[in-house]
Formats: structure tokens, C-alpha cells, sequence
């Protein structure tokens, strides 16, 4: 994909946020609306080059402990659909809003959409490659740190969660088939999403 035609997706999107985001509840905390979107990776790190995917952060106003990192609840790939990240080379990830955007992987993201409505400045920028000022600043390694080892503790109660509903809980397993997606799925996204987190922590803490 050119950078221009990547550029051109990311304000696509940013575009569709506003017209589904006036769709989602939005009132009350914890609701899972829609809070902001960023891009993250190749697209603002190497401005102006070919690339295979944009890839996207989602930030949703849920409890962290219903989106640890790595994983997609059903909810979240309705919102998916609507936004039409399906249909584009697009790489999505997920964050709740209680925390930072940023993590090992989403390093010093530009938002694309907030609550105010389109970026349209910082995708200017962006476009012209001079996004640096609209993206976030890195974080310390010990906040880093952390914040890694909160989610990895947030993960493994998340993976033994699934693990113990998996065999015998009818209901969360009818609740977690459809669109195409089957329970084995979300035990693979707890798995992966786990042992990423343990590799995080690992890399943060070696000296």
C-alpha cells in the first residue's frame, strides 16, 4: 500500500468514527463507546513509505478487566464491522480508556479521531510527514514497566476466566459463536494475548 493511499484510509476511517460514533451509547461510564481512535506503527514512524497494513489502536470506554490486551469481545467486532475494518488492510488493536493508549506494541501513537470529531490537523501533518508533534511522547521505562506488569496480571485472571467457562458454560460459549468467530477463538486470543504480556514484562525488566 503507497503511504498516500494508507493516509487516505486512515482519514476514511476517522470519518466513519464520527458518523458510528453518534450510533453508540455514550452517557454513561463504562458504556463501551467509542472514545478515540489513533494510528500507530509504519504509517507515522516511516512517513512516506509502501507498507502492508495501517494499523489502528481503538480506545473504548470499557473496564480494563473486559479488554485486556490482545483480545476482541464480541461487542468489539460489531464496531469493527461497522467501521468497515474488515474490508481494508487494516490491523486493529484495542485499548480501554482507564488505560494509557500507549503499550509495548502502540509506540508513540497519533490520534486520528476523538470525541471532538476528526483529526484533520494531525492527518494533515501526517500527509505532509510532519506528524512528530501530534504524536504521543514515550513513556519512562519504569511506567513502561509498570503499566506491563498491571496488564499481565489483568491478562492471566482474563485466560483463567476462559479457561474454567470454556468446557461447561453453555451460555458464554453460544455468546462467544457467531459472525463467522467460535469459542476457540477467544481462548487463543487469552493465550496470546497472556504470553505477549509475559514476554513484555520479561524484555522491561531484563538490565
Amino acid at each position: 500500500m503507497r503511504f498516500a493511499t494508507a493516509v487516505g484510509r486512515l482519514t476514511a476511517i476517522a470519518q466513519d468514527c464520527d458518523r458510528v460514533g453518534s450510533l453508540l451509547p455514550g452517557d454513561e461510564e463504562g458504556d463501551g463507546s467509542l472514545l478515540a481512535v489513533y494510528a500507530y506503527g509504519p504509517v507515522v514512524d516511516q512517513a512516506g513509505r509502501d507498507m502492508e497494513v495501517v494499523r489502528l489502536v481503538l480506545v473504548l470506554d470499557l473496564p480494563a478487566e473486559e479488554l485486556p490486551w490482545g483480545v476482541e469481545p464480541p461487542e468489539c467486532t460489531a464496531l469493527a464491522a461497522l467501521l468497515r475494518l474488515d474490508k481494508a488492510p487494516v490491523l486493529w488493536r484495542w485499548r480501554p480508556g482507564q488505560w494509557p493508549v500507549w503499550n509495548h506494541e502502540i509506540r508513540r501513537p497519533m490520534p486520528i479521531w476523538t470525541r471532538e470529531g476528526v483529526q484533520g490537523a494531525a492527518l494533515d501533518a501526517l500527509s505532509s510527514g510532519r506528524a512528530e508533534p501530534f504524536r504521543l511522547p514515550e513513556p519512562a521505562e519504569s511506567e513502561q514497566l509498570a503499566q506491563a506488569e498491571v496488564e499481565l496480571a489483568v491478562s492471566l485472571a482474563h485466560l483463567r476466566a476462559v479457561r474454567e467457562r470454556y468446557w461447561e458454560d453453555r451460555e458464554w460459549r453460544r455468546a462467544h459463536r457467531g459472525g463467522g468467530r467460535y469459542p476457540e477463538e477467544y481462548l487463543w486470543q487469552a493465550v496470546d494475548g497472556y504470553l505477549d504480556m509475559v514476554d513484555s514484562v520479561r524484555a522491561l525488566s531484563s538490565p
